[in-house]
């Protein structure tokens, strides 16, 4: 056997069923030995797009895995970097190979060579350069296990060419991870866990914070029987969004500069407030030191760094999600918190943001709602980056399904490969991808990965022929004095949807908005619906 083989025996060994990727000289002796492996290997048609599919593989499935994605040196493995960061920037489990040149030539400024390691350094939670053929197996044991625990995050492998075509005697893969400065904390600390009982009694107005964490740790179950046992009122960040169904009667939305008024006032007027697994960043609190003022702030985290970055806490609490609320169930307590629960309902009429959409076009804000309820109650809502994304937010119904985009690096063109990726390892999911007509234009090629390979695809493009949140931006900012933001010269996605075998469903105005979404999400194949939105319309 050679490097490479090893290589897919490990991947084997990890229980992996499929890889994007693009191939090239430096990764060639890999892909060529997936070959004899039942691997699939999933051709995409741009690299970043290999971790956007790679990450909506494993959020599809709860993270149980991570996703993996593989491609050549220098242009290939720099094209992948964007993807890299994405997953970073919101704790998503992958492992990101790439092909590097000969062991010799490194360094050289040799062709297709870049130090891909170097280049990651902050956007990885850790990286390895292969340089010895006999330590592949040890390097990708620790890689699966350093990117699926913890906080979770991507892993990067940069294997030389010529190790992939060393020459390995024998083979055996480690049956256990020992890396002495890696030890995640997972079980909360009983001391701190009886203060936040003891908080809970104290408190009038307690609210929860979900943050996305609560998902990756799978402990959507837990928080949620904790709230309910307990009568807490819930907001959620943005990637928390699905931790509560939307429309659960202690739901009260996201939180945010662009999140529900209602959401921002629940957490500015509590006295307890619990963030779990949230990263407390600029975006779901915009003024952290305002928001945590005349409270007790509890913050739940797996990553002990992000406890206090942000915004100070009177009790830190390390540890996982879902093993530390599987304990706080067991804790009993007595408090009445209905006063608090009825001033939230009220606000949460009073406060309502009401719209005067122009009756000309589809209202995006009533769309995305009726879409969602037509969804079936399992199905997976990936936005992308944009209007689209805050509309989505805003007015998503999610019951017993998804909801997936890119929050923290906010990667225009996410969310096509992320569903293609997500049908992929769901195909018995419904999967809808939402974006404007700018993100779309951004990983529209992918639709040729979704035909080659069979995965139906089902994508709605909100059109307004602008760059709508820079538009939007530059309407408050610079008082319509617009910049590089207008689309003109958009592809006609009708001819588009036949050139890539699709169907395609238009939608000019709110009238038939029923008819198009039944015929839309009907269709067994692969489906295009272009929505015609309002350029001027506004998320806020």
């Amino acid at each position: 056997m050679n490097g490479a083989d090893i290589m897919v025996k490990c991947l084997e060994a990890e229980g992996v069923k499929d890889i994007f990727g693009y191939p090239g000289v430096a990764i060639a002796p890999f892909y060529n030995s997936v070959l004899d492996s039942d691997i699939r290997s999933i051709l995409v048609r741009t690299e970043q797009s290999a971790a956007h599919a790679a990450s909506g593989y494993t959020r599809a499935f709860n993270n149980e895995k991570p996703g993996v994605c593989a491609v050549t040196s220098g242009p290939g493995a720099t094209n992948l970097i964007t993807g890299i960061a994405t997953a970073f920037a919101d704790s998503i489990p992958l492992v990101c190979i790439t092909g590097q040149v000969k062991r010799e030539l490194i360094g050289t400024d040799a062709f297709q060579e870049a130090d891909i390691t170097g280049a990651c350094e902050s956007f990885v939670k850790y990286s390895y350069l292969i340089r010895d053929p006999e330590e592949i197996p040890r390097v990708f044991k620790e890689a699966f296990h350093v990117a699926s625990t913890g906080r979770k995050g991507p892993v990067l492998i940069d294997v030389p060419i010529d190790v992939q075509q060393a020459t390995v005697k024998n083979f055996k893969y480690p049956e256990s991870v020992e890396m002495r400065t890696y030890k995640p904390t997972v079980k909360g600390n009983a001391v701190q866990m009886k203060k936040v009982i003891h908080e809970l009694e104290k408190a009038k107005r307690p609210v929860l914070c979900a943050g996305g964490g609560v998902l990756l740790s799978k402990g959507k179950y837990e928080v949620l029987s904790f709230i309910e046992k307990h009568n807490i009122p819930v907001v959620t960040t943005m990637m928390g969004i699905s931790v509560v169904p939307t429309e659960h009667k202690l739901c009260y939305g996201m939180v945010g500069n662009n999140g529900k008024p209602y959401a921002n006032r629940a957490m500015n007027e509590a006295d307890l407030l619990i963030m779990v697994g949230a990263s407390v960043a600029d975006r779901s609190v915009t003024q952290p030191d305002l928001v945590t003022k005349g409270k007790v702030v509890i913050h739940i985290d797996v990553d002990p760094a992000e406890i206090g970055k942000n915004a100070s806490s009177n009790i830190p609490l390390v540890g996982d999600a879902r093993a530390i609320f599987d304990e706080l169930l067991g804790m009993d307590y007595e408090a009445d918190y209905s006063e608090w629960i009825h001033t939230l309902d009220e606000y949460k009429k009073s406060m309502a943001v009401k719209r005067n959409p122009n009756p000309e076009y589809v209202d995006p804000a009533v769309f995305i709602n009726k879409l969602s309820h037509a969804m079936d109650k399992d199905a997976i809502y990936i936005a992308d980056v944009g209007q689209n994304q805050i509309w989505s937010c805003d007015n998503v119904c999610i019951r017993e399904g998804k909801f997936m985009t890119t929050g923290g690096m906010g990667t225009m063109g996410y969310s096509i490969p992320a569903a293609i990726g997500a049908k992929l390892r769901r195909p018995e999911r419904q999967v809808v991808a939402v974006c404007g007509d700018g993100a779309f234009q951004m990983s529209m090629c992918e639709f040729a990965t979704a035909r080659q390979h069979d995965i139906p695809v089902k994508v709605v493009v909100l059109t307004n022929n602008y760059l709508g949140m820079v538009r939007e931006y530059q309407h408050y900012t610079y008082h319509d004095n617009y910049s590089v933001v207008d689309l003109s010269g958009n592809p006609d996605l009708s001819k588009l949807s036949d050139a890539y075998g699709m169907k395609y469903v238009r939608l000019e105005n709110m009238k038939n908005a029923d008819k198009a979404i039944k015929e839309f999400l009907d269709s067994k194949e692969s489906c295009i619906l272009e929505a015609i939105i309002d350029p001027m319309d506004l998320v806020k």
